[in-house]
């Protein structure tokens, strides 16, 4: 029988828990300060799985959860000494931010990789200052994701992953790739040491990017869409290229350009490799 002092803690410690899960939803400087995030559904519960990202805290709840992969995955974290919190429906209802909740969410660390730790040649990299839309940028990242790249390098702090409309729509790609927070003159020396081949998309691009032959170590620098990218961005790339509009239109959004760049360069590395699969 559990005494009511028992039964107080471990009410306490549930609601400790939720509000820390809320602040971390909301609050960008905590989820910094705190170096987690909050994330829920099963996609990106069995994602976080896969990636053998720490997990700090599992929340679930009973009734709620019906996949049995997630209760699976539940019952193996909790014999692996992971701390799991059963709620009930309506205070995982509190915390979840989806139309439908699933039932299973967990607080992870944020997973960071160091600028030195790199090099160009490993894989492909997309650089970016700013974006409009957390949004297109989680699109961004699950492109980048699908067309095997490796990861992000971003200037300052404007660009946040592990925000939550970031990982929403990644659709768990974020889990799969590499993020790098550094400034300019930082990846300036960086660049200059590895030969980095830095390719910025710009409306007056001196070629098309569909006719440019990319170099191995190429890295995509994509700007804000409104602004495009800076003078001082400008000077960190190699060349600059466009995409050929024939409307009205004069610019596309992050996520639509990144993409279109990011499939180029992968059909110019994969073209004839057993790698290429289509979807």
């Amino acid at each position: 029988m559990v005494s009511r002092k028992s039964a107080d803690c471990s009410a306490s410690s549930v609601a400790a828990t939720l509000h820390r899960i809320k602040r971390l939803q909301t609050d960008r400087r905590y989820r910094d300060a705190q170096g987690a995030c909050f994330i829920e559904g099963v996609r990106n519960f069995v994602h976080v799985s896969d990636s053998r990202l720490d997990i700090a805290v599992i929340v679930y709840s009973e009734k709620l959860l019906t996949a049995p992969l997630a209760r699976k995955l539940v019952r193996r974290f909790r014999r692996s000494g992971v701390e799991t919190i059963s709620v009930s429906p309506e205070q995982f209802r509190g915390i979840s931010q989806t139309h439908r909740a699933s039932g299973i969410g967990a607080i992870i660390r944020q997973r960071w990789q160091r600028l030195p730790s790199i090099t160009p040649s490993m894989g492909l990299w997309v650089i970016l200052d700013r974006v409009r839309s957390l949004g297109n940028f989680g699109t961004l990242i699950r492109t980048l994701d699908a067309g095997g790249g490796t990861g992000f390098i971003l200037l300052n702090q404007a660009v946040d992953p592990y925000a939550p409309s970031t990982v929403r729509a990644s659709m768990g790609s974020v889990f799969q790739q590499q993020f790098i927070r550094t400034h300019d003159q930082a990846l300036s020396q960086w660049l200059q040491q590895h030969q980095g081949y830095v390719i910025g998309a710009s409306p007056d691009g001196e070629e098309n990017f569909h006719t440019f032959t990319y170099p191995k170590n190429t890295l995509l620098f994509l700007g804000e869409e409104r602004t495009g990218l800076s003078p001082k961005q400008r000077s960190l790339c190699n060349t600059l290229l466009k995409i050929p509009m024939v409307g009205q239109v004069d610019s596309l959004n992050v996520a639509v350009a990144g993409s279109l760049f990011i499939y180029e360069v992968l059909r110019s590395r994969m073209l004839d490799s057993s790698d290429f699969r289509g979807n």
